[in-house]
Order: structure tokens, then C-alpha cells, then sequence
């Protein structure tokens, strides 16, 4: 997805979100904001299109690529220092604007969680950005200390329902309220094996597949059941991409809006936009600077 198509996906979402927030604000007694030099549907393209690109680190893209490259997209461009802390605003557009990209259950989904450290596990007792929500856990790879990300796809690779836990929360537990709305299919891994959580979720219509551990009898699987648990690559893929590539780690930043960031690049990238860029002719600036939707 381009720049463009990003912004017009975003400012889209936008036109129709910002009433209600700002309604929902005026009712938490919040005071009207002053209209700033960037428009909030501006702020969150350059936050999402951070992890479309190859820098590490957000400083770096934001004062080589967007006030050297990008100028002319945005020419109302801040300092660095003033977009920073404008940052923390756009944390609820942001999810929201996650929630309204989701795709839709197809009816084979997966499941998968990753750990998410926030510091070396031998820095615990200095940690403080993290200190009253981490929590020790373990992995596959071992020990680490901060949360677990939850992610449930389906067979096309779209984010179907997501959830950040402390480190010491099994896998088995948020399940149930994450895929309350799924039907059909759900392939996960060993660990989510467990005849409860079996029960409650075919229950709800939906069928929990895993492999079994060596200590368990054999049971017969259908082939095609077989063939799907082969496919959960898909997820792992993702989640390899979000943590090595879309820069989603805790640690990077004291913001906890980037933890959604990331997955709002993915899904736009991965589900096509709901209204693509009309012709020159129909468009118009907005105050901002970028082409909008008129």
C-alpha cells in the first residue's frame, strides 16, 4: 500500500470516528483541543508508515525520511520533540482504526502467542516503564520478563482478533473472548491442548485441532485437519514479520500506542482498502496537506 492509498484509507476511518470520539471526550469532561498544524488522520499515516519502512528506530525515520523526503506530503510538519508528544493522543484512533480492519472468519483460523521482552531479564530490578503491568514468564525459548502477544488469523493472513497479556498468563486463557465471534476451525499448537477449553470453544461452534504430545494416545484426525496444522506457518510467519521487520517489541519505546501500530500497517498492507484513491479530478487537499477524499 502507498502513501497515499494509507492516508485515504486512514483519513477515511477518520471522518467517520472523530465525531463519536470527540463526542465520548466531552462527556469524560475533557476541553475542546485547539486544531494543530498536523491533522490526526496526518499523525497516524506517519505512525503506521514507520513500520512499512526499513528504519530501526522512529527518530531516525521521522528526522531523515519524513522532514527530508516527505516534506512536500506533509508540509505542515512539526519537530520531532512536539510529534512525540502528540503520540499519545492517537492511541485510541489507533486501535480503533485496528478494530475496523480485521478480516473475516473464513472458517479455518490459527492461533499462536509470542513473547514480547521489555528488558534483559538480568535488568528486572531496574526496569521501571513496564514495572506494574510485566511479569516473569516462560516460552519455548525460555525466561523473559514483560507480556505475551495473542494473535488469531485466518487462512489468508488477516488479523481476526488480537490481546497483549503479562508474561505469566498461559496461552489457554485468553482464548475463550478472543474468538468468541469464530466459527468452524481453530489450529494451534501443543500448547493449547486442554479438554476444557475444548469443550467451552466447540460449544461456541468452533472446533479446537492441536497436535498431540508424545506422552498421549493416538487418535484418528481427519486428513485435511492434518494438512491444515501444516499451515500454521501463516501465523508464524506474522509474527516473525511483526517482531523482526514492523519493529514490534515493548522494549523499543515508553509509548504503549506502538504496540498497535505495527498491526495497523500489517492489516492495511494485508486487506485492501474499502475505498481505493478516486481520480485527480475528484480529490482535494486536505489542511494538512496530503491528498484526501472529497
Amino acid at each position: 500500500m502507498s502513501l497515499l492509498e494509507l492516508f485515504c484509507s486512514v483519513d477515511d476511518f477518520m471522518r467517520g470516528f472523530a465525531p463519536h470520539l470527540k463526542t465520548s471526550q466531552l462527556a469524560a469532561g475533557k476541553q475542546r483541543e485547539r486544531t494543530g498544524q498536523l491533522c490526526p488522520s496526518e499523525i497516524m499515516t506517519i505512525l503506521i508508515h514507520f513500520h512499512q519502512s526499513h528504519y530501526r528506530t522512529f527518530k531516525a525515520y521521522y528526522t531523515d525520511h519524513v522532514q527530508v523526503h516527505l516534506s512536500s506530503e506533509f508540509p505542515h510538519l512539526v519537530s520531532y520533540q512536539r510529534f512525540v508528544a502528540l503520540i499519545p493522543s492517537m492511541l485510541v484512533p489507533l486501535l480503533a482504526y485496528l478494530q475496523s480492519r480485521y478480516g473475516a472468519c473464513t472458517g479455518i483460523s490459527f492461533i499462536d502467542a509470542t513473547s514480547l521482552e521489555v528488558c534483559d531479564p538480568q535488568r528486572i530490578s531496574q526496569h521501571r516503564v513496564f514495572a506494574t503491568d510485566a511479569q516473569r514468564g516462560k516460552s519455548s525459548m525460555g525466561w523473559f520478563y514483560g507480556f505475551k502477544l495473542h494473535l488469531a488469523v485466518n487462512d489468508r493472513g488477516e488479523l481476526l482478533a488480537c490481546c497483549l497479556t503479562p508474561g505469566n498468563v498461559d496461552d489457554r486463557t485468553p482464548v475463550p473472548d478472543m474468538v468468541k465471534t469464530l466459527r468452524g476451525k481453530l489450529f494451534g499448537d501443543r500448547g493449547y491442548i486442554s479438554a476444557p477449553l475444548t469443550q467451552l470453544l466447540f460449544e461456541q461452534g468452533l472446533h479446537l485441532i492441536t497436535r498431540l504430545r508424545k506422552n498421549m494416545k493416538n487418535r484418528l484426525m481427519h486428513l485435511s485437519d492434518k494438512l491444515l496444522l501444516r499451515k500454521r506457518a501463516i501465523i508464524e510467519s506474522i509474527i516473525d514479520q511483526l517482531k523482526n521487520i514492523s519493529e514490534t517489541r515493548a522494549f523499543s519505546s515508553s509509548q504503549p500506542d506502538q504496540f498497535c501500530r505495527p498491526f495497523d500497517c500489517w492489516a492495511s498492507r494485508l486487506q485492501p482498502s474499502r475505498q481505493k484513491a478516486r481520480s485527480a479530478s475528484r480529490r482535494t487537499r486536505s489542511p494538512g496537506g496530503l491528498i484526501s477524499l472529497a
